[in-house]
């Protein structure tokens, strides 16, 4: 991990978001984020993890999104994001890359 970004023990990390840190073990568990852990097993979030646990938080308060939906919308976020490169490329192999994005969102949908 390179070390030119700050980095957030959870105490740190859920002050700022102003959860509890538990909360943030059981976003881990349910695979939700992913912190780094240091050589004595600590978490260590960084400025993205804070960022995707701010939008989980807002999912959950704000949209009542449970926890289920926000890993399926979480989920369908980063098969946009693996496309909008694929697209802007309009590479041969391109096409069939996006289809197959297309068809994981379609089944992450129930469609």
């Amino acid at each position: 991990m390179p070390l030119d970004h700050d980095l957030y023990f959870i105490s740190m990390a859920a002050r700022l978001l102003d959860m509890h840190p538990q909360t943030l073990r059981k976003y881990e568990r349910l695979g939700l984020v992913r912190p780094t852990r240091t050589v004595g097993s600590m978490r260590v979030y960084t400025d993205d993890e804070l960022d995707r646990l701010r939008l989980i938080k807002y999912l959950v308060d704000e949209g009542g999104v449970n926890l289920a939906g926000v890993q399926r919308l979480l989920e369908i976020a980063e098969a946009v994001l693996r496309i909008r490169p694929l697209v802007k490329a309009g590479r041969p192999d391109a096409r069939r890359r996006i289809a197959h994005e297309i068809e994981r969102i379609g089944e992450m949908a129930g469609l």
